[in-house]
């Protein structure tokens, strides 16, 4: 706090007024006692002024709401960032200072370059003062490109390294998520579905995606997070189970009915069904009995999947200043958690002050 608002502090002296307030005049007569007073010349009574302190639990936390009111103005309020740079950590060091020297900002604050650096700037903005200029420094691929040209109240500069084959133009390879599994079947046919995962993921080291393949945990009920069922047992699934996809083995699909949409692939023929559970997959293939069938039904099953939305890489490029809506103050970070304080502390004076008047 004291590092990041260098001059909220200097409204302190505004603690004097409860300190002022919880200080209380008293005056108190001086006599003394005499048998008569008929005799005695006529005198104004001499008084005493005494300070006493009241109420000490009071004041502290009148107090403590006057520094979290300077506090949170300061963070709502006063700009105090200026020139800065925000650096990829993974980025050449060497080619990162020839860009922050380039653009004239070697004395500029260097930050870590945050997980999504157009949204944080975006949240953040109004921490910098107005002649500030930010620069964003990372590696190739590293940033994906928005839809449309972001608008800041600074000027932006973002330097990207180029690869060594110059595909700027490539996308941005996402890491696929784990995928939850749900395999229920018969312990005769444990070992043929164990196979075929087996199969599936020495065609992703065959293909060079040892690293950023799709990774399978298995889980012995579904929950928000499956992606497929695979039931293999003659009675039917529990009614409360649901995912995106089931694979139905020969076990159960010769008693489903055979109705729904088929489709033929790598010499495999494959029909599903639309249920509230999901949709259901059937075919002769369940399990794959070879490695061959495996493979036909892995590249089948990719084919299936919905291709995932893959970002370009945001290559280097300046903004200007725009004239656009400040950011909302009540929204930036730590006001958020001061308002919550200076709440607090105004319930709790509220209840001291009526137990005090009670």
């Amino acid at each position: 706090m004291f590092s990041s608002y260098p001059y909220w502090w200097l409204a302190l002296p505004l603690l004097l007024l409860p300190w002022w307030w919880h200080r209380q005049k008293r005056q108190r007569l001086t006599a003394e006692p005499l048998a008569t007073a008929r005799f005695l010349p006529a005198a104004e009574p001499r008084q005493l002024r005494i300070w006493q302190w009241r109420d000490r639990l009071l004041l502290l936390v009148r107090c403590l709401i006057l520094i979290a009111l300077l506090a949170w103005l300061a963070a709502t309020i006063v700009p105090w960032r200026g020139d800065t740079v925000l650096l990829d950590n993974g980025a050449d060091p060497v080619w990162a200072q020839q860009q922050i020297a380039a653009a004239g900002m070697g004395h500029a604050q260097q930050l870590a370059l945050p997980a999504q650096p157009l949204r944080w700037l975006a949240e953040h903005e109004r921490e910098w003062r107005a002649t500030a200029r930010l620069l964003i420094v990372s590696r190739h691929q590293q940033l994906a490109m928005p839809a449309r040209p972001p608008q800041f109240a600074h000027a932006v500069t973002v330097r990207t390294m180029a690869s060594a084959n110059n595909s700027d133009r490539q996308p941005v390879q996402p890491v696929l998520p784990v995928q939850e599994v749900v395999l229920a079947t018969t312990p005769e046919r444990m070992a043929l579905w164990r196979a075929m995962f087996a199969a599936f993921a020495s065609v992703d080291a065959d293909q060079g995606r040892g690293q950023g393949g799709q990774t399978i945990r298995f889980a012995d009920a579904p929950g928000p997070a499956t992606s497929l069922i695979i039931w293999d047992r003659p009675d039917a699934a529990p009614a409360r189970w649901a995912a995106p996809h089931w694979w139905l083995g020969s076990a159960r699909a010769s008693s489903e009915k055979a109705e729904g949409q088929s489709v033929s692939l790598h010499g495999l023929h494959l029909r599903y069904t639309d249920t509230v559970q999901g949709r259901r997959w059937t075919s002769e293939a369940f399990p794959p009995r070879d490695a061959e069938v495996a493979h036909a039904l892995y590249e089948s099953w990719q084919q299936l999947q919905p291709a995932a939305a893959v970002p370009y890489g945001l290559t280097s490029q300046q903004w200007n200043a725009t004239a656009v809506p400040s950011a909302r103050a009540a929204e930036a970070e730590p006001a958020r958690w001061l308002a919550y304080l200076l709440l607090a502390l105004f319930m709790i004076e509220r209840v001291l002050s009526h137990a005090r008047r009670n």
